[in-house]
């Protein structure tokens, strides 16, 4: 196979992990003020993720540096031109991870909201701006024939952009509630299996809206089967969820997410940052690396990426086991009850 074409699957494919394993994160800290009805139950919300988020997020880092190593021309376009989108969501992470870690060094109900709010926010903003930004790239952006974007951030804020970033937003809240309910007991795991059902209805509304719209002006296909089988895995979690399968959810949300991604590579190959004017558009080809990087790489990532996912898989394993509000500590949940 081409190299080129190899590493652009690749990305692909790492971008699909981190949006499936990050997603529910994301989803687990917007969900935070709609389950959480006190301190215990956010504890125990945060403790689904606890052993794991960390973990999803490397997904990313690993994605942004197959990204400039295989393709340094595509890389620099994106973080140049989408500099101010990409530092929110940079700025939004950190402000996450540090909550996480700081939420319970204090008892005070302030300090603990404080950082709630922060995690909310820091899970909300990556949800949405991943969204717009993904819509953009299909849709094709000011390019000059340096590759450089002339446009603006509020020319990123555009309908389509905005409606890509409200579904990733809503189908990320409702992979997270779905997993709450796939990891508690209890009255909160019920509470979660009711909200996953009530925003899976309007994430599948606005999904298909989105899906609609990107299939009529950007026909192909490979996009049309493949945005079929990741509506019909939507359609299928909401199904298993209202049926008490949160298993069966969880995997079709995830299989959702994961065809919906492969979907908009589809539509963009062989392009990779596609412009309003089609001949300053980036392509696999224009914007990749030397055969012999290209060659290296393929072997490091053949020996290396088996063995992050078989720990990755090896730590879901370890951390499987539901939890409730008796998992929390009897002093914390002592003095969230007073």
């Amino acid at each position: 196979m081409d190299l080129t074409i190899l590493w652009f699957w690749i990305v692909a494919g790492l971008f699909v992990g981190y949006f499936v394993l990050d997603g529910f994160d994301f989803g687990v800290g917007m969900a935070l003020p709609f389950l959480g009805k006190d301190d215990v139950d956010r504890r125990v919300m945060i403790n689904t993720i606890g052993p794991v988020w960390d973990l999803n997020e490397t997904w990313l880092i690993v994605a942004g540096a197959c990204l400039f190593a295989a393709f340094p021309e595509w890389y620099a376009t994106l973080f140049s031109g989408f500099y101010l989108a990409l530092l929110l969501i940079l700025l939004a992470l950190i402000a996450r991870g540090v909550s996480f870690e700081y939420r319970h060094q204090r008892p005070d109900s302030r300090w603990k909201a404080w950082f709630d709010g922060m995690i909310v926010v820091g899970s909300a903003v990556p949800a949405l701006l991943w969204g717009v930004a993904f819509a953009n790239i299909v849709q094709g952006v000011a390019l000059d024939a340096h590759h450089n974007y002339t446009g603006t951030l509020f020319d990123l804020l555009n309908p389509y952009a905005l409606l890509g970033g409200l579904t990733t937003l809503l189908l990320f809240f409702t992979h997270g509630v779905v997993f709450v309910s796939l990891k508690t007991e209890g009255d909160i795991r019920e509470r979660a299996r009711r909200l996953a059902s009530r925003s899976g209805v309007i994430a599948i509304v606005v999904a298909a809206a989105f899906l609609l719209w990107t299939g009529i002006a950007h026909f192909s296909v490979g996009f049309t089967i493949l945005a079929l089988i990741a509506a019909v895995a939507l359609v299928l979690s909401w199904v298993a969820n209202l049926r008490g399968a949160e298993g069966w959810s969880f995997l079709f949300m995830a299989l959702t997410i994961a065809f919906a991604v492969i979907a908009l590579f589809a539509n963009l190959f062989p392009n990779v940052m596609p412009a309003t004017d089609p001949a300053n558009s980036l392509t696999i080809r224009n914007a990749s690396s030397t055969p012999y990087t290209l060659t290296v790489m393929s072997w490091t990532a053949l020996v290396f990426l088996p063995l992050v996912v078989l720990y990755q898989g090896w730590t879901y394993w370890i951390f499987r086991k539901r939890l409730s509000r008796a998992s929390i500590p009897s002093d914390v949940a002592h003095s969230a009850a007073g």
